[in-house]
């Protein structure tokens, strides 16, 4: 029986990996900014048949509680085989709109914060003897994107990192997923951050159009049990990362077309 924490868990890929993970008889440990929103989830999960569901709210903007908050996490479930590190927040500004105050947010909540939990839970995997460790991307992370100068940043950012934590731990046990979703249903543009930091308030067309969170995290759960590197999630939006890597002078002038949204 595996042990499972994952940030991000209210809603979207977070909900649907942790649904997923109940119905196989996981134990659970819940992460959100929002109790609130948190026990909904925790409530399917035990329904689904989860033995354990803890949950456990925290603002992963405020870095000084990270060691504190992962240490309970992993004391609730007595260790931690796999954590998914999926928090995130967006923006819909362009680069004169988006203030640095903006940027630094970002990159809070979307690179140091799954840095931090990474660096704190890695000696206790070790010494146990190895875990899994995925982190949530984006194909925004893979090629600049209009309106998400700092959201793209954050996102290129974790892989410099966590691909460096693959080559360095491998021989430890510890397996690390980048999962890279394209255009899936979640609520994630409804909180992205507006000019002055206000949410957005919009469900953009593509994440309406993309691929459900119920579909994306069984090939998420799926990639993580095979000890995937990496994991592309979503429909044809993909094929513009296989456009970055072969023609990207191409896939330049296809980003300066995106519709902005």
């Amino acid at each position: 029986m595996s042990s499972v924490w994952i940030t991000g868990a209210s809603s979207g890929i977070g909900a649907a990996c942790a649904c997923k993970y109940a119905a196989e008889g996981a134990r659970l440990v819940l992460t959100s900014s929002s109790a609130e929103r948190l026990e909904p989830v925790a409530q399917k999960c035990r329904s689904l048949g989860a033995p354990e569901v803890v949950v456990l709210p925290y603002e992963l903007g405020n870095p000084e509680g990270i060691e504190e908050l992962t240490a309970n996490a992993w004391d609730a479930v007595g260790g931690i085989d796999i954590v998914m590190l999926n928090a995130g927040i967006s923006q819909r500004t362009n680069v004169e709109d988006t203030s640095m105050e903006m940027v630094r947010k970002i990159m809070e909540v979307n690179y140091f914060a799954p840095v931090a939990i990474a660096k704190a839970i890695l000696p206790r995997m070790v010494e146990r003897g190895g875990g899994k460790i995925a982190v949530t991307t984006s194909i925004a992370g893979r090629f600049g994107f209009p309106l998400r100068c700092g959201y793209s940043s954050s996102k290129f950012a974790l892989y410099g990192f966590f691909e460096t934590l693959q080559a360095e731990y491998y021989n430890a046990g510890i397996g690390v997923t980048i999962v890279c979703p394209g255009r899936v249903q979640t609520n994630i543009s409804l909180y992205a951050l507006d000019k002055g930091g206000k949410p957005h308030g919009v469900l953009d067309p593509g994440q309406k159009g993309g691929m459900s969170a119920e579909r994306a995290a069984q090939i998420i759960v799926r990639a993580i049990a095979k000890g995937r590197r990496e994991v592309l999630v979503g429909r044809k939006e993909l094929l513009m990362v296989h456009i970055k890597r072969f023609l990207p002078g191409v896939c330049a002038r296809l980003a300066r077309k995106i519709k902005p949204m």
